[in-house]
């Protein structure tokens, strides 16, 4: 028999979309969406609240049914399959362990539910918490005395006990404090590396989105408005939503004048920009903070603003700060922490950016 080729393994899909949506009365909250989930891939669906993440993950695990369209796993249609027939397992965001049951008990629940014997149960939670640096003696431990980390490992446990071939993960970050967070979206990254199985993960947080994933479905209103891997969604963004929602942008609302120039839409001033279409009409220019400078001089860079420094944010490595460009303007700048402006605020300021960095998207009216 030939073997498969990891690449030929994490290019096959296994878990289709072909048209699905779901209307609860006259409210569609998942509308016609078709999309291959590929076998070992980390795949993540980040947006805002009420944008149909949710729905959408529990008609893939079972808990809910399409109104229209099929759900294929490995080419089979799994519509009417509920949950507790499917190879998948759901991680909740409240965990939903049992307080009552010990660190090895709330492990073993789904092998006892199926009829494993007692001896092979505990073989493999004990198997599981070496792998996700439980102590040994942790088996016998109340859950109600373990730390919310911990807890976090448990969970993760008892989904991985039957060895589902799909992990679904609903926000099971979003409860922990920032330190720990940081921690386990690191060791989730490096526990789907090992386990080689398909996490699919639904969370509002960009920065989890960006660590974690192989590739990020953004969803608004019911639809995926762009699909790619985490460098793709955050550097060439399909509109001006996904730039706003992937991350801190300056955005300016532009037109075009009859001349054929485009200019600030609220002071008419020419903007150099990257190439637009004949039947633009009017738009967003978006620069990410990152990709402003300070400079010396008008001729510095492509197109220049003068104005004053306004605050100053730390964010450890990194500093930010606000300019005011005008009365109702402020742009963000964002440095190396050793690139620190010497002055601090109130300082006079020319910043600059270039037709590289910049992204324009056309709107049929101006965004306010």
């Amino acid at each position: 028999m030939a073997m498969i080729s990891a690449a030929e393994k994490a290019a096959k899909p296994i878990l289709e979309l072909r048209g699905v949506d779901r209307h609860f009365g006259n409210f569609v909250a998942v509308d016609r969406i078709s999309l291959d989930i590929h076998e070992g891939e980390f795949f993540t669906i980040v947006g805002p609240s009420g944008s149909g993440k949710t729905t959408m993950v529990r008609m893939l695990v079972g808990m809910d049914k399409p109104t229209h369209g099929d759900i294929l796993l490995r080419g089979q249609r799994i519509n009417d399959v509920p949950a507790n027939k499917r190879p998948t397992c759901m991680v909740f965001q409240s965990l939903a362990l049992f307080p009552h049951r010990t660190v090895g008990q709330n492990i073993e629940f789904p092998l006892k539910i199926r009829g494993t014997d007692p001896a092979a149960r505990k073989k493999r939670a004990l198997e599981l918490m070496t792998q996700l640096r439980l102590p040994a003696d942790y088996y016998g431990k109340a859950v109600t005395q373990c730390s919310g980390g911990e807890r976090q490992r448990v969970a993760l446990a008892r989904a991985l006990a039957f060895d589902p071939e799909i992990l679904f993960f609903d926000e099971p970050l979003s409860a922990l404090d920032y330190k720990l967070r940081k921690l386990l979206e690191k060791e989730l990254k490096d526990i789907h590396r090992e386990t080689g199985k398909t996490f699919v993960y639904i969370t509002h947080s960009l920065e989890e989105a960006m660590v974690m994933s192989d590739r990020i479905g953004v969803m608004n209103r019911g639809r995926f408005i762009q699909v790619g891997t985490p460098n793709e969604i955050y550097a060439s963004p399909s509109d001006r939503f996904v730039s706003e929602f992937m991350g801190e942008v300056n955005i300016i609302d532009v037109r075009k004048r009859p001349d054929g120039a485009i200019v600030d839409a609220a002071t008419g001033q020419a903007m150099a920009v990257p190439f637009v279409p004949d039947a633009f009409e009017a738009g967003s220019v978006v620069v990410r903070p990152e990709s402003v400078r300070f400079c010396e001089n008008a001729g510095a860079a492509d197109n220049v603003l003068t104005g004053t420094v306004y605050n100053e944010y730390l964010l450890g490595s990194r500093v930010q700060y606000q300019v005011r460009v005008g009365e109702n303007r402020t742009f963000l700048v964002e440095k190396l922490r050793e690139q620190r402006l010497g002055q601090g605020v109130d300082q006079p300021v020319t910043i600059g950016f270039d037709t590289k960095d910049m992204m324009i998207f056309a709107s049929s009216r101006l965004q306010p």
